[in-house]
C-alpha cells in the first residue's frame, strides 16, 4: 500500500509539511471528529463507508480522506476532477481490481472538485461503489444536493466541513512556529491579520505565513509584526486591513450601513473590501444572508436579487461582475427591513431546543395503509382546498397538547403589511363564533 505519509521533503510547502499524520492532530471540525461524533465513530468502527466532504477550501477534506485510507489499511488513489477524466477513472479501477486480487480489500478512491465532473463522469463510479470495489470519497466546495448526481448522492453520507475558526488557526501558527519555522514569533498584531487574511482556510493561513517568515529569515529577524507583514504579503493577503482596521470591523460596518439603509456608506465600505483584496464571492455571501436576515418577506425580491448577483459575479468576474454586487448591495440598502422571519425562527428553534418531542396529531398524520387507516391516522384532516377561501377555519395544525402560537408577527413594512392584513383575517376567521352566527 502507499505510504500516505512518508515525511514530505524540506522543500514541500509549509502546508504539506504541517499536514496532520494522525486523526487527533487535526486542528478543528470537533464537530464531526469529537468523542462520539459521526467521523470519529466510522473512524473507530474500522468500517469504511462512502462519503462526501462539503466545505470551503482549506478546512481539511483531502486530509481527512488521506487519514480514513491509513486508518483503514486501504490503498489511496485520488483523482482531481479538474485535471482528471474516465481515463483516470478506468485506471482507478484497474489498479482497485488488483489491489482486491491481492488484498481482497476494496480501494479508498477520492474525487477532489467532484462537482467539476458531469453526469456521466459521475456515472462512470456508479458500479464500482455498489460493487464494493471502491470506498467513494468525494470533495466539493459546492452544494452537493445541486452538483453531485442522485445516484451516486444517495449512496454516499455527506459531512459538512466548516472554516477554521479564529482559535483553531492561532493553534496552527503556533504549531507552525514550533515545529517548522525554528520557533519563529509572530506578534499578536501579526497574528491577527494572519488569522483575518485566512478567513477560516488552513492553506491560505500557512502560505501566507510562510511567506512571511522566509522573508523574515532573509533580513534576520526573529519575530514578525504588523508592519512587517503589510510590507512583505502580497495585496491580495492584506485582506480588509489596508489601514488596519480589523477584518470583522468592515464586515460589521457593511452590514449595518445596509440595515441602516444607507446606500452610500455601504458601497463605501463594500469597495474598502475589495481594495483590501476580499474576495468578492465572500461579500455575495454576506449580502445574500443580509436578504434573508434583514429585509426578508418585508421584500422578496430582495433575495432574488442577492442570489442573481453571485451567479452574475461566477459568469463574469472580476471587475465586471463586481458591479451585479454592487447593485445587490445598494437595492438591499433601499429596500423595506424587516427581521420577523429572522426571529420567529430563533423563537421557534430555542423553543423546540428545550420542549419534549410532542406527537404528530393523528389527523395530519399520512395514511397510505389500510393499518394506518384503521388506526385513525389522517382520520378527520380537512383539505384546505375544499373549503371557502380554500382556508378550514378553526383546524389546528400544531401538536393537540400544545396553545397556538405566534411566533412569526409581521412588521408593517413592504410586503410585510399586505402578509399582517392577510394574517389577522385569517385569525379572525379561526376564533370561535358566538353560537348562532
Amino acid at each position: 500500500m502507499n505510504d500516505l505519509f512518508a515525511p514530505p521533503p524540506a522543500s514541500a510547502p509549509l502546508a504539506e509539511r504541517l499536514r496532520p499524520r494522525a486523526l487527533d492532530d487535526v486542528i478543528s471540525q470537533s464537530h464531526l471528529l469529537g468523542a462520539g461524533k459521526p467521523l470519529r465513530v466510522a473512524f473507530e468502527s474500522r468500517r469504511p463507508h462512502s462519503m462526501i466532504f462539503w466545505g470551503p477550501p482549506g478546512v481539511g477534506k483531502t486530509t481527512l480522506a488521506r487519514l480514513m485510507a491509513d486508518a483503514f489499511g486501504l490503498e489511496f488513489i485520488a483523482i482531481s476532477a479538474v485535471l482528471g477524466g474516465v481515463k483516470d477513472i478506468r485506471e482507478a479501477v484497474e489498479r482497485a481490481q488488483a489491489t482486491r486480487a491481492a488484498s481482497g480489500k476494496p480501494t479508498l478512491v477520492f474525487v477532489d472538485e467532484v462537482h467539476r465532473f458531469n453526469k456521466a463522469q459521475q456515472d462512470a463510479f456508479l458500479p464500482h461503489v455498489e460493487s464494493g470495489l471502491f470506498v467513494f470519497v468525494g470533495a466539493t466546495t459546492e452544494n452537493p444536493s445541486f452538483e453531485v448526481v442522485g445516484a451516486l448522492l444517495s449512496r454516499a453520507a455527506v459531512y459538512v466541513l466548516e472554516p477554521l475558526a479564529a482559535d483553531d488557526l492561532g493553534a496552527l501558527i503556533e504549531r507552525a512556529c514550533a515545529r517548522e519555522l525554528d520557533g519563529l514569533v509572530v506578534e499578536d498584531a501579526a497574528r491577527q491579520m494572519l488569522i483575518d487574511a485566512a478567513d477560516g482556510d488552513a492553506r491560505r493561513l500557512l502560505n501566507a505565513l510562510e511567506v512571511a517568515a522566509h522573508g523574515a529569515h532573509e533580513r534576520g529577524l526573529a519575530s514578525v509584526g504588523a508592519e512587517y507583514l503589510r510590507e512583505t504579503l502580497p495585496a491580495t493577503l492584506r485582506r480588509f486591513d489596508k489601514g488596519g482596521e480589523n477584518f470583522y470591523d468592515q464586515i460589521s460596518a457593511l452590514h449595518k450601513s445596509v440595515r441602516g439603509s444607507d446606500p452610500d456608506a455601504a458601497l463605501y465600505w463594500m469597495v474598502r473590501m475589495l481594495d483590501g483584496g476580499v474576495d468578492p464571492h465572500y461579500i455575495a455571501r454576506r449580502a445574500i444572508r443580509m436578504a434573508t436576515e434583514d429585509i426578508g418577506l418585508a421584500d422578496p425580491r430582495a433575495l432574488r436579487l442577492a442570489l442573481d448577483a453571485a451567479e452574475t459575479y461566477d459568469r463574469l468576474g472580476s471587475p465586471e461582475g463586481e458591479l451585479a454586487i454592487a447593485e445587490a448591495i445598494v437595492y438591499l440598502a433601499i429596500a423595506a427591513k424587516s427581521n420577523a422571519v429572522y426571529r420567529g425562527y430563533g423563537a421557534v428553534r430555542a423553543f423546540v431546543k428545550q420542549d419534549g418531542s410532542r406527537p404528530v396529531p393523528l389527523h395530519l398524520r399520512n395514511a397510505p395503509t389500510r393499518l394506518m387507516k384503521e388506526l385513525g391516522y389522517g382520520a378527520g384532516y380537512r383539505y384546505a382546498h375544499d373549503e371557502d377561501g380554500a382556508f378550514a377555519a378553526g383546524e389546528t395544525y400544531l401538536p393537540d397538547d400544545m396553545a397556538p402560537q405566534r411566533w412569526y408577527e409581521p412588521t408593517d413594512r413592504g410586503l410585510e403589511s399586505k402578509i399582517a392584513e392577510k394574517l389577522a383575517q385569517l385569525r379572525a376567521l379561526n376564533r370561535p363564533q358566538p353560537e348562532g352566527k
